[in-house]
Formats: C-alpha cells, sequence, structure tokens
C-alpha cells in the first residue's frame, strides 16, 4: 500500500467537489490575512446583526464564516431556499488573543455564477471592520526549517 502524496490528494479533493458539484473555486490565502483586535470585534458584530436567522445573509461561527444570496426561509431555522455564496475559514486568536486570521477561502458554484470572486467575499466581510483583502495586514511567513540529517 502506497501513502498518498500532497498533489494525489489535491486531484481527489478536486474530483470531490466536481463530483459533489459543491465550490468551483478555493483560494488559500497566502499570507494568511489577519484581522487586529478592533476589526475582528467589529466584523464579528456585524456578522452576528447580519445572521441569516434574522434576515441578513451570514452564518458565523468559530471557524467559518458563510454568506447566503438570501436569509434562510427554511422551516425549523434551515436554509431552505438559501444558496451558499462563499464561506472563508477562520482561526481565532492567532497570531494573537484577539486576531482573527482568515487562510481559506471557498467561492460555491452559484456564487461564482452570481459573479462573486474571492476579493469581494473578502471585501464585503472585511468591510465591516474598515478592511479590504488588499488592505489586510498579513501573516508573517518564516523560513522553513532546515531538513532533519543524519550523521
Amino acid at each position: 500500500m502506497t501513502v498518498p502524496t500532497a498533489a494525489d490528494v489535491a486531484q481527489l479533493e478536486m474530483l470531490s467537489a466536481a463530483v459533489n458539484d459543491d465550490f468551483i473555486v478555493t483560494e488559500v490565502i497566502r499570507p494568511a490575512a489577519v484581522l487586529p483586535e478592533l476589526a475582528a470585534r467589529s466584523i464579528l458584530a456585524e456578522l452576528a446583526l447580519r445572521d441569516v436567522r434574522a434576515e441578513g445573509h451570514w452564518l458565523a461561527d468559530p471557524s467559518t464564516w458563510q454568506r447566503y444570496d438570501r436569509p434562510w426561509d427554511g422551516a425549523d431555522g434551515v436554509a431552505g431556499s438559501a444558496l451558499l455564496i462563499g464561506e472563508l475559514q477562520v482561526a481565532y486568536g492567532t497570531p494573537t488573543r484577539y486576531d482573527v486570521t482568515v487562510f481559506r477561502v471557498t467561492i460555491a458554484r452559484q456564487g461564482t455564477a452570481a459573479g462573486w470572486t474571492v476579493a469581494r467575499l473578502c471585501d464585503e466581510a472585511f468591510g465591516f471592520g474598515g478592511l479590504t483583502l488588499d488592505s489586510c495586514p498579513r501573516a508573517a511567513l518564516n523560513a522553513p526549517p532546515q531538513p532533519f540529517r543524519l550523521r
């Protein structure tokens, strides 16, 4: 049995997305966008005010911020006819305690069809904190460690 390489895993993920017809564009943000504390607090407050269950377009949880095309209208508080536009994958408390790091953005097939891009989705969310993807501070990229060598 062989161990799959990173390229193999990437191809399997792309195949899975194509088969499931879920997402069409995924972009890893490098270096990652770091939302400073004040901007992060403003963004989180605005996302909560614009929750899909309260006539908004956003659903935010500790790992993902999702943008829908309309508020949820399904029975028992589910999406119903609302379609996912895209999502931002986030990590709270990194690189410092109150920062939020955005490291991956995915646009769903229906989002791409409606003209959404990675930059547009980020700019809408970051705009609640007075930032854009281009103006957002970025994580420091450290040099990779030296490879381990046997003597």
